[in-house]
């Protein structure tokens, strides 16, 4: 039993070191997403919901929740967002080709159509982020929209 203190011990130990350690934050400019926002020009109600719900883990400004300050929590967090950002970063979009733009307009409303997005487990600590069924066809035709106009570029080059 004096061994499975000790290993209990040592552990304890190393959390608590651990938490003096933690993954760089994705602390950007919001105003980093004025491009896209220009851009795309989202209707007021959709431009709330990608506020509260996409650019979190799809811009390079990220809300921090007060538990991302406990490790390793914080890594798992930031794991997700740079996967999140790998994806689409609203961030980078006037980087984006034509074509790019066009195909990521159309990931992003059916991902939201089919319910992928956003993520349950970032909606289980952010319920704002729950959509209604109104904000989702909001989405969907914006995101239309948007995607054909691209496709209308596309065409016309």
């Amino acid at each position: 039993m004096k061994i499975l203190k000790k290993i209990g011990l040592v552990l304890l130990l190393i959390l608590i070191i651990a938490q003096f350690f933690g993954p760089e934050k994705n602390d950007g400019d919001l105003a980093s997403v004025d491009a896209f926002i220009a851009e795309t020009n989202p209707p007021e109600d959709v431009l709330q919901i990608l506020k509260t719900t996409c650019f979190d883990c799809h811009s390079s400004k990220t809300t921090y929740p007060w538990y991302n300050n406990i490790t390793p929590v914080n890594y798992w967090l930031e794991e997700h967002i740079e996967d999140g950002k790998k994806h689409l970063d609203f961030s980078k979009w006037s980087s984006y080709s034509l074509k790019r733009k066009e195909h990521k307009m159309d990931e992003l409303y059916e991902e939201v159509e089919k319910g992928e997005m956003p993520l349950n487990s970032y909606t289980w600590t952010h319920s704002e982020a729950n959509l209604t069924q109104d904000q989702i066809n909001a989405i969907v035709t914006w995101g239309k929209k948007v995607q054909a106009d691209y496709k209308q570029q596309m065409a016309s080059k």
